[in-house]
């Protein structure tokens, strides 16, 4: 097989694997991520036309990296945010946001970002960044983040004297993912007053 079409093909598998684990996850195919993994396998295969070698090891790191950018940039952010670095895991989410993250990525960030503020005893924004985080209805994440982004914006609406709208985020939280940690988190957050834990999707 010519390098060129080995390249092609490790690039398309990688989108139509990424693209079925979307699917799974009931997030959809993103559009951003398709065109993006097209574009670099493009590049990876014209070099390999012209003799510019590339192992298909070290084009599919790069293809990885391209594409997931943001959701690694989310990873070392909350890495950060447990280790209480607050503002460094802050930069990282801004850094993120401005990397032109596709809709449900977005999504991602700013619930990741919102969590932090509450562990920064920031409930206030907290709550200003879940809520524009979750505003979008079309943009589904996966059940695992709207579990965890309705429980965090609980907990925000909560310490902002917000009792009516944080008990119906809990139980959106529930409805969202009802096994979840973020539902029985929810769930004895309804029963008890003061719940004490952030969590991270």
């Amino acid at each position: 097989m010519h390098p060129s079409l080995l390249i092609l093909l490790v690039g398309l598998l990688y989108i139509l694997a990424f693209g079925a684990l979307s699917f799974v996850r009931r997030q959809g195919l993103s559009t951003r991520f398709a065109v993006e993994g097209l574009i670099v396998t493009g590049i990876g295969a014209a070099l390999h036309y012209v003799s510019v070698l590339v192992s298909p090891v070290l084009f599919l790191i790069i293809l990885y990296l391209v594409t997931m950018r943001v959701r690694l940039l989310v990873d070392l952010g909350n890495w950060l945010t447990s280790r209480k670095q607050y503002d460094r895991a802050l930069a990282l989410f801004r850094l993120a946001l401005r990397l032109g993250p596709d809709a449900v990525s977005r999504q991602i960030v700013l619930i990741n970002r919102g969590v932090t503020q509450l562990r920064m005893q920031e409930p206030e924004a907290a709550r200003l960044t879940l809520e524009e985080a979750l505003a979008d209805e079309k943009v589904r994440p996966g059940a695992r983040y709207l579990a965890a982004g309705y429980y965090n914006l609980g907990l925000a609406c909560r310490r902002t004297g917000r009792e009516a709208e944080a008990i119906r985020r809990f139980n959106e939280a529930i409805d969202a993912l009802p096994n979840s940690i973020y539902a029985h988190a929810a769930r004895r957050a309804l029963k008890n007053k003061d719940p004490k834990g952030f969590r991270n999707p």
